[in-house]
């Protein structure tokens, strides 16, 4: 006995089929409005949620790109203002310091004009011993330009010391205040001659000592004191500094007292170098 076969539906009737029922549901809709209605619900009740939340979606990653680069943007707003902000801290670094470079060399100036009588050289300091004080320093200028031991060196419209050593291109300055520096000085008011002698226990409240001031001096607090003729070492007449009080020794024939440098010894970075040995004015 033979077994009945399947029954199949070719493909192309099923495509047939399906191309009439399309092509009928069309031409009825054309025709007949009310029909396509309840399709077009359907099909709406489906697809308008679908379409509204792709768009919601759609909404919001444009919205996330939208802040991502606006973010972004703000980075590289930030980044390029705080590239401008210090090159602006470094143009102002650069003309405070040409200002007070400036400054000093103006000062300079008028102490060139002030001492006009001595020829002069401009140095810069380049280096001092480790303390708080420059007692020994070197500045930038030497035998080449014509330095030599004993010349002495002023800055700040005053005396800071003499030149100690002398090389090629540089030189060591030993100041006033150093523990072994002894100044012949006179009084501006009174001509008197006294000793200054440097002290750096003293400088440390900004003064050092003067000595062997004749009992009978009239001196007093604010005189001045300047370099004397009698100096083996220092041209006349450069100002030391300020008498801040004197008082009578023990032995009764002298006096003794302190002075306040007119030099800035903590900051010295500009100095002139007096190019006339003491021994060239005798």
């Amino acid at each position: 006995m033979k077994k009945r076969g399947k029954f199949t539906i070719p493909t192309k009737y099923i495509i047939a089929i399906l191309s009439f029922i399309c092509i009928a549901f069309i031409t009825l809709c054309v025709i007949n409005e009310n029909f396509s209605r309840p399709i077009k619900e359907a099909a709406a009740t489906v697809i308008v949620p679908i379409q509204k939340g792709m768009n919601y979606v759609g909404g919001w990653f444009a919205d996330k790109a939208d802040t991502l680069k606006e973010i972004n943007d703000l980075q590289e707003e930030n980044e390029r203002l705080k590239k401008e902000n210090d090159e602006l801290k470094s143009e102002n670094v650069i003309l405070s310091q040409q200002q007070n470079e400036l400054e000093r060399l103006r000062e300079l100036y008028k102490l060139d004009d002030i001492y006009s009588d001595y020829p002069k050289v401009a140095a810069r300091v380049i280096g001092k011993e480790t303390s708080n004080w420059f007692t020994v320093f070197t500045i930038d200028k030497g035998s080449n330009d014509g330095l030599e031991v004993d010349m002495n060196v002023i800055a700040d419209g005053g005396l800071v010391g003499r030149i100690t050593y002398v090389g090629k291109n540089y030189a060591k300055v030993t100041s006033i205040i150093n523990d072994g520096s002894n100044v012949s000085a006179k009084f501006a008011t009174t001509s008197d001659i006294c000793i200054v002698s440097g002290d750096l226990k003293l400088m440390n409240e900004g003064i050092i000592r003067v000595s062997n001031i004749n009992i009978n001096a009239n001196i007093n607090e604010g005189d001045m004191l300047l370099t004397s003729y009698i100096s083996d070492k220092y041209v006349p007449g450069i100002l030391i500094g300020y008498v801040t009080g004197v008082e009578d020794d023990a032995n009764r024939l002298t006096k003794s007292g302190y002075v306040m440098p007119v030099v800035d010894f903590a900051h010295l970075e500009e100095v002139l170098v007096i190019t006339q040995l003491k021994e060239e004015i005798d």
